[in-house]
């Protein structure tokens, strides 16, 4: 386990590493909002080149409400990752409950055109206790 990344996850040699942060200064516990942003590394352990084309989110909240989020690309890129190379991206995600979890997807194309799924392993998105 790698104690950067702590939650990792690899689909045919495609491998999918997060860290999640609570950001205290952009949540309001009071107005039943709370942050995180999460850290996302890509690494292309395979022998040919991948383009990351979409990514399907499952976010559930403290409640067990699931929230399915699809899209193009990550924060507005569609990253072609060569064999050996890794792409990193931050984003973030609010919810109205202190704890929560996401997991999800990427659809991958490989250099022959063949399409295929990498899985985001599950983490979870936990508030510090009050008074912590």
């Amino acid at each position: 386990m790698d104690a950067l990344f702590p939650h990792a996850a690899d689909t045919d040699g495609v491998g999918v590493r997060v860290s999640v942060s609570y950001l205290a200064d952009q949540s309001e516990p009071g107005r039943g909002r709370w942050f995180w942003a999460y850290h996302i590394r890509i690494e292309n352990g395979s022998d040919r080149t991948v383009q990351l084309l979409t990514r399907h989110w499952i976010i559930t909240d403290g409640r067990g409400a699931r929230h399915s989020v699809e899209g193009e690309g990550v924060v507005g890129e569609q990253p072609v990752i060569a064999p050996g190379a890794s792409y990193d991206y931050v984003s973030g995600c609010p919810l109205s409950t202190p704890t929560g979890a996401m997991q999800g997807s990427y659809r991958m194309v490989d250099e022959t055109g063949r399409a295929f799924d990498v899985a985001i392993p599950k983490f979870a998105l936990m508030a510090p206790a009050v008074g912590a």
